[in-house]
């Protein structure tokens, strides 16, 4: 771990035998961005000054920036772009087609629809005539569907061909997206589409927007429970673009028109659609689109393209590390890539290390945000003289942070664990239909408690440990199944792990082990505990292991625990 990445052990509220305490004279030194009176951390980014006209809409306020960027979309699989002297008369064109079709002011339209070039033309065309998008995985079940159709109360919905007459059950005109602009198609089924982005309607009429109006509404857990409605604004979105697209890339000195970005993360989710739907079209930079994740594919793609920027999440860093390490000569294979971005879900130290052993030419950062902040939180930011790999990186301009006691409810200083909470431009509206879970997560001043665990260190970098829900609490002690899962998958014949708590009588809870391992192998139970016992203290040890085929995670790379949980009290196995 990077010297600033404290165990978990030395916050004081998690072990009352150590006696962690920090100067008053050292607490000087953090003067301008951690105040000791109000426990508040801002960021140590100048303050950014956001549009302040109140009827300012996402999509003006996106195609208003001046860039010379010439490609904005390309679809991996044919081949086929979209310059950008064509995307808003697409998305204009769109708009009218779906004002004729009766999309107005406050609908709620659903895109259940993988990464393609048409997701941010229809994304930005209904939020021209002042309607709403709510976003989904397109592999999502009948009931979910069901259940966020009901909670949104969903009229107007574009997904694929298979599931219209589904969504038309539940009573939503659904229009078949294919997968490529193609006006030539002989598909019957895309004429819907067709007809509304190539029709010739005239400019539908544009409705008086606001900042404060409800743009977007993606689903999270949040914290803790049940998926909820996340109600982000045009203002959100605005300040997501103002707060992390555009500001990050104004850290560095090549131009962003010139930029090519692979685009693996879902649109559909909040990190995909953060960078892929909104901001990046803002700069003028080209989006390479994957509907699904190829690691060799994706090699193929950052030659071909010559890709420069490649975000991604935690398996597929993996993936691409292992590819890279079996490539004859990476400075050709991977000569255009630039930086490559993860978030979501933590990564361990090893696979970072690995990383530059196999990439050492190419900038590697971590960030951080939730769909409640609309991606917004933290940023890594590598210089000549400041490298922290293992950092979430620093908080974004204008944006405040407070590290909280979960047991005392007290702010914490520099280097001392507690829950992160957040203030800022970008943090959501509230939860849709749910007054009460809104009111647990942002308090009366405007703080989002977002349940993660995470440190400042001497100079503001942010480090996370792993979720509150997710801590195993082990014979009084507690553990973060993040360190324990890092140790695992550096094991040579382990691919992919997941450790999670199991009750116990007389422990609380006992760690265990989900195990992938690579094929061939014999490791077995006493070779895992042995291997993990050997680099950890006593009460962290794995006291069982479960073999199984893969790790369930969600689209984005997160570990769904809860379905781990339910394989162990069942007694199945994936």
């Amino acid at each position: 771990m990077s010297k600033y990445f404290l165990p978990l052990s030395m916050a004081t509220s998690l072990s009352s035998h150590i006696s962690l305490q920090t100067s008053e004279s050292k607490i000087s030194d953090f003067a301008n961005w951690y105040s000791p009176e109000t426990g508040i951390y801002s960021s140590k980014h100048p303050s950014i000054s956001l549009p302040t006209d109140p009827f300012l809409d996402i999509v003006s306020f996106v195609f208003s920036h001046k860039h010379d960027g010439v490609t904005a979309l390309i679809d991996s699989s044919s081949g086929y772009s979209i310059p950008y002297s064509k995307l808003l008369p697409l998305i204009q064109s769109m708009a009218s087609g779906l004002h004729r079709l009766g999309v107005s002011q406050g609908n709620i339209v659903l895109l259940l629809l993988p990464n393609s070039s048409h997701f941010p033309i229809i994304f930005f065309s209904i939020l021209y005539l002042g309607a709403i998008v709510s976003a989904m995985n397109p592999l999502s079940s009948t009931i979910e569907i069901k259940k966020q159709v009901s909670d949104c109360s969903v009229r107007f919905a574009f997904t694929s061909l298979e599931k219209i007459n589904q969504l038309n059950n539940l009573g939503v005109h659904a229009i078949g997206v294919p997968q490529n602009i193609d006006f030539d198609s002989e598909n019957i089924g895309f004429s819907p589409f067709h007809e509304l982005i190539g029709g010739r309607f005239g400019k539908a009429p544009r409705p008086v927007i606001r900042q404060q109006d409800t743009a977007v509404i993606m689903y999270s857990s949040g914290t803790t429970g049940v998926s909820k409605g996340v109600v982000l604004t045009h203002g959100n979105l605005i300040a997501m673009v103002e707060l992390f697209v555009k500001f990050e890339a104004s850290q560095y000195e090549y131009s962003s028109s010139k930029n090519v970005y692979l685009a693996v993360v879902p649109m559909f989710h909040i990190y995909g659609l953060s960078l892929f739907v909104v901001g990046l079209l803002s700069l003028g930079s080209t989006i390479v689109l994957m509907r699904r994740f190829d690691g060799n594919e994706a090699v193929k793609l950052i030659d071909y393209y010559g890709v420069t920027h490649f975000p991604l999440v935690p398996p597929i860093l993996t993936t691409l590390v292992m590819i890279a390490k079996g490539a004859t000569n990476t400075e050709n294979s991977f000569k255009s890539l630039k930086q490559v971005s993860c978030g979501a879900a933590p990564t361990s130290r090893k696979i970072i290390e690995d990383f530059f052993q196999v990439l050492p030419h190419v900038d590697f950062i971590q960030g951080y945000g939730m769909t409640e902040t609309t991606a917004v939180g933290t940023r890594g930011f590598n210089t000549q003289q400041c490298h922290k790999y293992c950092s979430i990186g620093l908080l974004a301009p204008n944006m405040q942070a407070k590290v909280m006691d979960w047991n005392s409810g007290s702010p914490l200083p520099p280097e001392y664990y507690g829950e992160l909470w957040l203030k800022g431009a970008a943090i959501m509206q509230r939860y849709l239909n749910n007054d009460v879970a809104t009111k647990m997560a942002i308090d009366k001043d405007g703080w989002l408690r977002t349940g993660d665990i995470v440190c400042f260190d001497e100079d503001g970098y942010l480090y996370v440990s792993d979720r509150l829900k997710e801590i195993i609490k082990y014979n009084g002690y507690q553990i973060a199944p993040a360190d324990l899962e890092a140790i695992l998958i550096s094991h040579s014949h382990i691919l992919d792990a997941a450790v999670i708590g199991e009750m116990d009588e007389v422990y609380g809870e006992i760690p265990v082990a989900f195990v992938v391992t690579r094929h061939g192998s014999t490791l077995n139970q006493e070779d895992v505990m042995g291997f993990v016992a050997m680099q950890v203290a006593p009460y962290k040890k794995i006291r069982k292991v479960v073999f199984t085929k893969s790790i369930p995670k969600s689209a984005t790379g997160k570990i769904l625990r809860r379905e781990l949980k339910k394989l162990l009290s069942s007694s199945c196995r994936l």
